[in-house]
């Protein structure tokens, strides 16, 4: 938080800041370990979901006391990581069916009822999971009422072409913005 507010306050224009959550409480995951392989207990519209949709909300509360506020919040670095990580990485896994369901009871309506006008990103992860992840999500009225924009990571982009991933849900989706939210060299070592 202090360095968050030196920067803010450094800055000759205001700072668009998001955060993007790695895992829950071990209490809420069906694995019983903030590490590996687990989804949240449940499904949507229970007790765990929405309370881990109140961690959200408590989160903004305590950085807006300090008047740091965020653009933008995802709801789960990497869902699909999480069934493939190594046991010991922080991470909740979700589908794309999964998502869209904690975003639609839980998630969106929290953010909604809240004072924070943080927006909400889905997916952020590989890019090569759209446009189904869009389609499923997107594709729920309620859930895409929710989401302003998608979040995606360039790991796997030599994969799949833009055209098949990118321009495909844009085409679908024109109106949310499509925004790559993390990437970094050096993750291939033979490259």
């Amino acid at each position: 938080i202090p360095l968050l507010c030196r920067a803010l306050a450094m800055s000759k224009r205001p700072l668009l800041l998001f955060a993007s959550p790695w895992t829950a409480p071990a209490w809420m995951k069906s694995n019983g370990d903030v590490r590996g392989k687990g989804t949240l207990k449940g499904k949507a519209g229970d007790k765990y979901h929405k309370t881990w949709a109140n961690y959200f909300i408590k989160f903004l509360d305590e950085y807006a006391k300090h008047n740091v506020t965020f653009w933008a919040v995802t709801a789960q670095n990497e869902p699909l990581a999480g069934l493939f990580t190594p046991p010991q990485a922080p991470t909740i896994a979700f589908t794309a069916a999964q998502q869209r369901d904690f975003i639609a009871q839980d998630l969106g309506p929290a953010l909604a009822r809240s004072p924070h006008r943080t927006q909400l990103l889905m997916l952020d992860d590989q890019r090569i999971h759209l446009p189904h992840w869009a389609k499923v999500v997107l594709g729920n009225a309620t859930a895409a009422r929710y989401v302003a924009g998608l979040a995606v990571h360039w790991y796997l982009d030599a994969i799949v072409p833009p055209g098949c991933s990118l321009e495909a849900t844009h085409k679908l989706f024109p109106d949310h913005f499509l925004l790559y939210t993390e990437a970094c060299t050096g993750f291939f070592m033979f490259r």
